[in-house]
């Protein structure tokens, strides 16, 4: 009996001494844990930030690429626009220059003629006169109607006003020098008297 209680004796020292050794090897272990659980959190918390820099860095760049992308499809349109545009008036710069010709031949064209001669060159002018307002026409070009329309700043020049009753106010009654229109572009206004 007494080894019996000497084995129970020695059995209970055994696990008193595994409990304390167990107490002592996880007191051990709990800072371990909470350190590697620190390092843990800090490792995660600096992969968080690092991922919100590189996010931030690419919504820049795609702020960057969109502004970009919009400039080149602006540019694009400005220079398509420029294109049509230039195709558009092309005969502009000729047919500014071309209008003085054509008030030199009006001019000439009214002449009276006294003889045969004069009459026949009158004629070949209002030949030539008509051919090139044929041609102004196919591109585009034609003369400003003025005389009964109602004035326009953008298309009439007002060189004189009067009093006529025979027209409404603010109606062109005479003419003086021929405006030209290129499709929705003015070459030159036309010179009027105006109605008050």
């Amino acid at each position: 009996m007494t080894e019996n209680k000497n084995e129970e004796q020695t059995l209970e020292n055994e696990t008193i001494e595994e409990s304390a050794a167990e107490a002592v090897f996880a007191e051990e272990e709990i800072p371990a844990e909470e350190n590697h659980g620190q390092v843990e959190k800090d490792e995660l918390q600096l992969a968080q930030e690092k991922i919100a820099e590189l996010e931030a860095k690419i919504e820049e760049m795609d702020n960057r690429y969109l502004r970009l992308q919009a400039d080149f499809d602006n540019s694009r349109r400005r220079a398509k626009l420029d294109m049509e545009a230039a195709q558009k008036y092309r005969v502009q710069s000729i047919a500014s220059d071309l209008v003085e010709a054509l008030d030199n031949f009006e001019r000439a064209t009214k002449i009276e003629a006294d003889n045969e001669q004069t009459k026949s060159l009158l004629s070949g002018m209002e030949m030539v006169y008509k051919a090139i307002i044929d041609a102004l026409t196919k591109e585009g070009i034609e003369p400003i109607s003025s005389v009964g329309e109602e004035f326009d700043p953008r298309l009439h020049q007002a060189v004189m006003q009067v009093q006529d009753e025979n027209f409404g106010s603010n109606i062109v009654v005479e003419e003086f020098q021929k405006g030209y229109i290129l499709k929705d572009r003015v070459i030159r206004p036309a010179m009027v008297k105006v109605n008050e």
